[in-house]
């Protein structure tokens, strides 16, 4: 049987780090910094809430990270 593949450590970094950056920066920030998955949504979005390591989630409300969170 093949061995569980092991999580990637997710970066130690603050979600509130990213709120009030312009969309764009703050995901490119979150990718050099380390985030295997950085997802943009608009306020009120309906999503899935499983949890993925190394995946950093922002709320855009006109171009600016309103909210962010891991998973």
């Amino acid at each position: 049987m093949a061995p569980n593949p092991t999580p990637q450590a997710e970066p130690q970094d603050s979600p509130d780090a990213y709120v009030g950056l312009d969309s764009g920066a703050a995901e490119r920030r979150a990718r050099e910094r380390g985030w295997s998955t950085v997802r943009s949504l608009p306020p009120g979005a309906i999503i899935t809430m499983e949890y993925r390591a190394g995946r950093l989630n922002f709320e855009v409300r006109d171009g600016r990270v309103t909210r962010a969170w891991k998973g």
